[in-house]
């Protein structure tokens, strides 16, 4: 396929030098930098007290009362509020630029520091799953304890799906060198991939924001580079999805998950039953809503099948006008 150039489309393509550069996230409200001593001071927090929290109730929860377990369960909170805001500064600085090395580097140093903590405080979640059911509502009675109660429910929730301790633990402090890095690598191959268009090198992000061009010759054109570059990644991109796929059937199989769908909608707290009938519904809309859509898309652009480049086309009413960042910032801060 070949797709003639038009200098309505060159001109699109620079419309970044229109726009003018975009601003970065601005993390100081989490921590002022990657080697900042505020960050190095709540990890080792952190890890301190992770440490002296399993010494204090380790083994320990059944025997509590309500009031002591509400203190418990209060203390855990703050560990892990602390450890989110940790993990959420490394991944945003991470998402900010997935390229960069040291940034890679700093990200999996954080997720291996902070797999380490949760691993010290698994055993929490792990007994108090193993609480009979009585046991713990005469401990909820306490308003220490009561008031979480509804994290109580939904974290026991998963009691018929729990693994032995052992195997708890292994599968927790496995998550990084298993799981999370292949995703990690799926996300660092994606950015590092560039899309050749007429004389750029584009990222992802800049390729497929090109499908959204008025002209339909870039349109046409970045789409043939969209595929010819993710063809040539396909090896890379199959390996990853299969053996996520695998991982997750095997753990799925351990806990004894009816289906692939079954642990994300127990984690999203809605019956399987549920999501099915919005499946079927989304499914038997299809030809009234999408496909429908698509043809009168087809026809206001005045062919008989829509190219799959044009999926994403502006209808040819829409405005052509940029929209700067200030303005849209504006525009939604003010609304």
């Amino acid at each position: 396929m070949r797709c003639a150039a038009t200098a309505e489309g060159a001109a699109a393509a620079d419309r970044k030098a229109v726009l003018g550069p975009l601003p970065g996230w601005d993390l100081g409200d989490l921590y002022p930098g990657r080697d900042s001593p505020e960050l190095a001071r709540d990890l080792k927090r952190l890890a301190d007290d992770a440490e002296a929290f399993r010494q204090r109730y380790q083994g320990r929860l059944a025997e509590l009362p309500g009031a002591a377990l509400g203190v418990a369960v209060e203390e855990y909170e703050r560990l892990e509020e602390l450890s989110g805001r940790i993990s959420s500064y490394a991944s945003l600085v991470h998402a900010g630029n997935l390229a960069d090395p040291e940034i890679g580097r700093f990200y999996q140093t954080i997720q291996e520091r902070i797999n380490a903590i949760s691993t010290t405080l698994l055993f929490l979640t792990l007994e108090l799953n193993l609480l009979d059911d009585a046991a713990l509502t005469e401990k909820e009675a306490d308003p220490a304890l009561a008031r979480y109660r509804p994290w109580l429910r939904d974290t026991r929730a998963f009691r018929p799906h729990q693994l032995s301790d052992e195997l708890e633990k292994l599968l927790h402090e496995k998550y990084v060198t298993g799981r999370a890095a292949w995703t990690r690598l799926f996300d660092e191959t994606i950015a590092d991939l560039r899309f050749p268009f007429r004389g750029q090198e584009l990222t992802e992000a800049e390729a497929l924001d090109l499908l959204s061009d008025r002209d339909p010759e870039v349109r046409c054109e970045i789409a043939t580079t969209i595929g010819e570059v993710l063809g040539k990644n396909a090896r890379t991109f199959a390996l990853i999805t299969n053996t996520l796929a695998k991982d997750k059937e095997i753990e799925d199989r351990w806990r004894h998950f009816a289906r692939p769908i079954s642990s994300r909608n127990l984690a999203n707290f809605v019956e399987d039953e549920v999501v099915d009938a919005l499946i079927a519904a989304v499914r038997e809309a299809y030809p009234r809503l999408s496909h429908r859509y698509y043809r009168l898309k087809a026809h206001w652009f005045g062919v008989d099948v829509l190219p799959f480049w044009d999926r994403n086309a502006p209808l040819p009413e829409d405005s052509d006008r940029l929209i700067p960042w200030r303005e849209a910032e504006e525009t939604v801060l003010g609304a």
